[in-house]
């Protein structure tokens, strides 16, 4: 009698197992105990969404906490943008004190990695092609085309947006989905806003002129 509830979470782990998932929970979990204990070494260079707290001494409208934008970069009273992806901690720091030298008197300035992205190349999404903002994306769940060109910036001038597609890994075999982007952005039909999975490629052409 004892065995039977040891037979239900085998049964459930093989159910588990079977399931399309990107990384197997333990896998997810090395991968952010991993990045996480690289985010406390100085040579850490920053990514996009990672989130940072920065500390202005005896100045607390400056001291905040901020994501790193789908640009790279990061907001700050004063300065305004920031270039901070690919950088370290501390070299974020110097540039930081570096800008506000000019508006507060001997700035000093601490910078910390608070979070960090999973570093799997499987779980993103890539958005390329007539965009403002080629980007590799962090896939969330529920995450649609439109949400990915959305934070690519969206299309830009010379972009043929109905002739977009996903191109989709399926075991071996590479897949194409057709998306009408343009009526999706113009005219709000979302019969092809279809929902991503990690890997897609979104690929938004150019205009023949």
């Amino acid at each position: 009698m004892k065995l039977k509830p040891l037979v239900a979470v085998l049964a459930l782990a093989g159910l588990s197992a079977c399931a399309e998932t990107p990384m197997r929970p333990s896998q997810t979990l090395s991968a952010h105990a991993s990045q996480a204990a690289l985010a406390k070494t100085p040579h850490y260079r920053l990514a996009v969404a990672d989130v940072v707290e920065i500390s202005v001494w005896h100045n607390k409208r400056l001291s905040e906490i901020v994501p790193v934008r789908p640009d790279g970069r990061i907001s700050m009273p004063l300065i305004g943008s920031v270039a901070v992806a690919g950088h370290t901690a501390s070299g974020v720091a110097n540039t930081i004190t570096r800008k506000l030298d000019y508006y507060v008197r001997d700035p000093q300035v601490t910078v910390i990695v608070k979070r960090v992205v999973a570093d799997s190349y499987e779980d993103r999404v890539r958005v390329t092609g007539a965009v403002e903002h080629p980007a590799s994306l962090q896939f969330e769940p529920g995450m649609t085309v439109l949400d990915a060109v959305l934070d690519a910036g969206g299309v830009n001038s010379f972009a043929a947006a109905n002739d977009t597609e996903i191109h989709r890994q399926v075991g071996h075999v590479e897949r194409v989905i057709h998306v009408k982007l343009g009526n999706i952005l113009s005219e709000g039909h979302l019969g092809t806003n279809y929902r991503l999975r990690p890997g897609d490629i979104v690929t938004v052409p150019q205009r023949l002129f």
